[in-house]
C-alpha cells in the first residue's frame, strides 16, 4: 500500500477535480471559465502532490521548457478567453512533456486483461507500439 502524505492527498483530490473540470468543460462546448478553473486545479494539485520544488524542477529542464512554454502558453491563453486555441496548445505541450510516460503507461495498460486484448489487435498494435516507443530519457 502507497502511503500518502496529507498535502498529497490534498493534490491528489485538486488534480481529479482539475481533470474533471477541464473534462466537463470541453463538453460543455469549451468554456473558458470551467477550463480556467480545471487548469489551475491541475497545476496547482501537481505542485501539491510531487512538491514544489520538484515540479519546478520538472517543467523548467532544459530540454523540456519549449514543451513548457506550450502548455504554460495554453493555459495562459486560455484564462485571456481563448479556449480552443489555449487547450490545443496545452494538449501539444502535455504530449511533449509526458512523452517519456507514454511507453510506461502503454505496459501497464498492456497487462490489464481487456485493455491489454484491444491493445494488441492487429490495426491497433502498429499504432500502439508507434506511440509507445520512446528515444528519449524521462
Amino acid at each position: 500500500m502507497i502511503s500518502l502524505t496529507d498535502s498529497q492527498k490534498i493534490g491528489m483530490g485538486l488534480t481529479g477535480f482539475g481533470v474533471f473540470f477541464l473534462f466537463f468543460g470541453m463538453i460543455l462546448f469549451f468554456d473558458k471559465a470551467l477550463l480556467a478553473i480545471g487548469n489551475i486545479l491541475f497545476v496547482v494539485g501537481l505542485a501539491f502532490v510531487i512538491g514544489l520544488e520538484r515540479t519546478f524542477r520538472f517543467f523548467f529542464q532544459k530540454h523540456k521548457m519549449k514543451a513548457t512554454s506550450f502548455f504554460l502558453g495554453g493555459v495562459f491563453v486560455v484564462l485571456i478567453g481563448w479556449p480552443i486555441i489555449g487547450v490545443v496548445l496545452e494538449f501539444y505541450g502535455f504530449f511533449l512533456l509526458f512523452r517519456g510516460f507514454f511507453p510506461v503507461v502503454i505496459g501497464f495498460i498492456r497487462r490489464i486483461p481487456v485493455l491489454g486484448s484491444l491493445l494488441n489487435l492487429p490495426f491497433v498494435s502498429g499504432y500502439v507500439d508507434k506511440v509507445g516507443e520512446s528515444n528519449n530519457m524521462v
